[in-house]
C-alpha cells in the first residue's frame, strides 16, 4: 500500500497546493499589488537611496515569503505522505471500532478513514462557530471544497457523545481555528471526556516555529506552538505517546487517555 489506498481517488497534481492559494488569494493579490505600487511610488519620488534600499528589501522579502508559503504547502499537501494515509496503518495496528473525525468544515479525511477502518462506527461532526473563527480563508475553504461526507453540527464545548463512548478521535488541522485558550481547553476537555481509557486523539497541526515562519512569515501566528499543544494535552489528563515532526512545517500527536481512568 506503498502508493496509497487503492479504493480512494487519486488527489490531482498540486491539488493541495492550489487549494491554498485559493483560500488565501487575497494575501498573494495584496502583497503583489503593494510589491507593485510600493516601488512605482519610489522611482517617481526619487526617494533617497536608503529609502529605495529598504523598499527594495522589504519587496524581496513578500516576495520570498509568497513562493515560500507555495513551496511549503506543496511540500505539505502534495509531495509528503499526508494525504496518502499509510502512516495512519502504523499507529492502529488494530482498528479502532468507535471513532470520530472532528474538522471545522474541511474535510478531507473521513472518507479515508472509513476506507482504513472498514466496518467500524464513525462519527463526524463539523466545529465550526462562526462568530468566534472569523478568518476569511476558512470561510472560503468551506464554500469551494464541500465536505465528501455530512457532518453533524457540533459545539466543541459540548460535543454530542456519551463518557467514555469512542476508542479514536481524529483532529487534523482544525483546532487551532480555536482562537481562545479558554476555548481550546473546552474542546480538549471534551476529547478526553468521551475517550474510553487507553483510547487516543490523533492530532495534526502547524507549528509557531522558525520552519514556518521561514515559509508563512508573519503568517505563522495564525499557529500556535507545540508547547501549548503539549500543555493542553497535559492539562485535560493525556499522556502524549507520540510527537514527530510530519514534514518541516506540520507536527504530529499521538494523545492517549491513560488506562484504568474513566
Amino acid at each position: 500500500m506503498s502508493d496509497g489506498i487503492p479504493d480512494l481517488p487519486a488527489r490531482g497534481r498540486w491539488q493541495g497546493t492550489r487549494q491554498i492559494v485559493s483560500y488565501n488569494w487575497p494575501f498573494y493579490a495584496v502583497a503583489l499589488g503593494a510589491i507593485a505600487g510600493a516601488r512605482w511610488a519610489l522611482r517617481r519620488a526619487k526617494g533617497p537611496r536608503w529609502m529605495n534600499n529598504l523598499s527594495a528589501a522589504g519587496s524581496g522579502l513578500a516576495v520570498f515569503w509568497a513562493l515560500a508559503s507555495v513551496a511549503a504547502s506543496w511540500w505539505v499537501y502534495d509531495r509528503s505522505a499526508l494525504y496518502r494515509w499509510n502512516w495512519l496503518s502504523e499507529l492502529f495496528p488494530q482498528a479502532p471500532q468507535n471513532w470520530a473525525n472532528i474538522h471545522c468544515g474541511l474535510d478531507e479525511s473521513t472518507p479515508a478513514l472509513r476506507a482504513l477502518f472498514p466496518g467500524t462506527q464513525s462519527q463526524v461532526f463539523d466545529i465550526f462557530a462562526p462568530h468566534e473563527m472569523t478568518e476569511p480563508a476558512i470561510r472560503r475553504a468551506r464554500k469551494l471544497t464541500p465536505a465528501p461526507v455530512v457532518a453533524t453540527p457540533a459545539d466543541y464545548r459540548a460535543l454530542p457523545l456519551p463518557d467514555a463512548s469512542l476508542d479514536a478521535v481524529f483532529l487534523f488541522f482544525a483546532a487551532h481555528e480555536i482562537r481562545a485558550r479558554c476555548g481550546r481547553e473546552a474542546l480538549f476537555g471534551e476529547l478526553r471526556r468521551v475517550l474510553r481509557p487507553g483510547g487516543c486523539v490523533v492530532l495534526l497541526e502547524h507549528a509557531r516555529d522558525g520552519a514556518n515562519f521561514a515559509a508563512f512569515g508573519p503568517g505563522f501566528l495564525h499557529f500556535f506552538s507545540r508547547e501549548e499543544w503539549r500543555s493542553l494535552a497535559n492539562g485535560a489528563g493525556f499522556v502524549i505517546e507520540r510527537e514527530c515532526a510530519f514534514t518541516p512545517f506540520v507536527r504530529l500527536f499521538v494523545l492517549r487517555a491513560p488506562k484504568g481512568e474513566s
